[in-house]
């Protein structure tokens, strides 16, 4: 019997993809094109070997095909090994693209059908989506938030046998933002320069291959603020001012409001002077990524944040123009950084 709404993740795909285990239907949907691309790629290396590709694998571009010649090819037999992929790339571009609900509805357990939709998925899980549910794999590849990308970075290091300092993973995600295939494209590059035997990346390292700041970014800003250190912050607010591509409000305005929002949830916790329970309370990482919110609990208190918390939402709205005529972004940041630490 088919499953029916399982919530497939990129880890448990790439889990049941390396114990060889692969399904019929793999619809890869969502603006966040890395893991789609992994997923694709994986099958497209694995499912069959390098000698039956030529007569077992066909891939397509959604601009240059029809939904009618794609199902043709995934109608096809293998031929002397036990299955046949078919990818179509780019699907988002493909005109018809709902006439697979045919072939979803009844799909050849032969074929590994894949369909690389880079685009905001469909809101109704009906029709050709919700066939490809009920009979395959339906993943959604979202956007991660800039709260999440040092974690992925963290993450992506350990796999390949190395790790990275937590202000090294926060200068990486600030200065690329998320655009993940770019961000492994520079930690790649930090590992093949790094001396052999030598798998830690520091903030020095970042600030050799990057080329930004350990001194001057947005880590180190939120850090004096959490710390209510005056001069270093606006020394760094005053840095950024004259030289925007270091660091700015829009970048800025998230991190802070993410550890504010945390920090007043902080007070709440049962046992919030104890790292590992607090940090279990606001759903972090471990006891560690707990010690700026127990000493930002020292030094702000519970209504001096929600006052923090109304004036981010207020300058993110002037950031945006809204009842801003002339105040530069250099200002709005200056009296940003004021109001939340006086």
């Amino acid at each position: 019997m088919a499953e029916k709404h399982v919530a497939h993740t990129f880890e448990s795909i790439m889990k049941e993809l390396k114990a060889g285990v692969y399904r019929p239907i793999y619809l890869l949907m969502g603006d966040e094109a890395y893991f789609i691309d992994k997923i694709s790629d994986y099958i497209a290396e694995n499912a069959v070997s390098e000698e039956e590709r030529a007569f077992n694998q066909v891939v397509v571009y959604g601009l240059d095909t029809t939904p009618a010649q794609v199902m043709d090819a995934a109608h096809a037999m293998p031929m002397m090994a036990k299955y046949q992929v078919v990818i179509i790339r780019e699907a988002q571009l493909m005109r018809g693209i709902e006439q697979l609900e045919k072939y979803f509805r009844k799909p050849i357990q032969s074929t590994i059908f894949v369909v690389c939709y880079k685009k905001e998925p469909p809101k109704s899980r009906k029709g050709w989506v919700g066939e490809a549910e009920k009979n395959g794999v339906v993943f959604e590849s979202k956007k991660l938030r800039d709260y999440a990308l040092p974690g992925f970075v963290t993450q992506y290091l350990k796999v390949r046998g190395a790790d990275i300092e937590q202000k090294a993973a926060m200068m990486v995600s600030e200065s690329i933002g998320a655009d993940l295939s770019r961000i492994v494209s520079e930690l790649d590059k930090m590992l093949i320069s790094m001396p052999e035997g030598k798998k830690r990346i520091t903030p020095d390292t970042v600030e050799q291959n990057v080329g930004i700041s350990k001194d001057f970014n947005i880590f180190e800003l939120r850090d004096a603020i959490v710390k209510k250190d005056v001069v270093k912050a606006n020394t760094i607010a005053k840095y950024f001012d004259k030289n925007p591509k270091s660091g700015n409000l829009h970048s800025l305005v998230p991190q802070l409001f993410y550890f504010f929002q945390n920090l007043m949830a902080a007070y709440y916790c049962p046992n919030k002077t104890h790292e590992e329970e607090l940090a279990a309370w606001l759903g972090l990482r471990g006891g560690w990524a707990a010690r700026d919110y127990l000493t930002a609990m020292r030094l702000y208190n519970a209504t001096k944040v929600m006052y923090i918390i109304q004036k981010l939402r207020t300058v993110a709205a002037k950031s945006n123009g809204l009842d801003n005529r002339n105040t530069t972004e250099g200002e709005l940041m200056q009296e940003l950084v004021f109001f939340i630490l006086h």
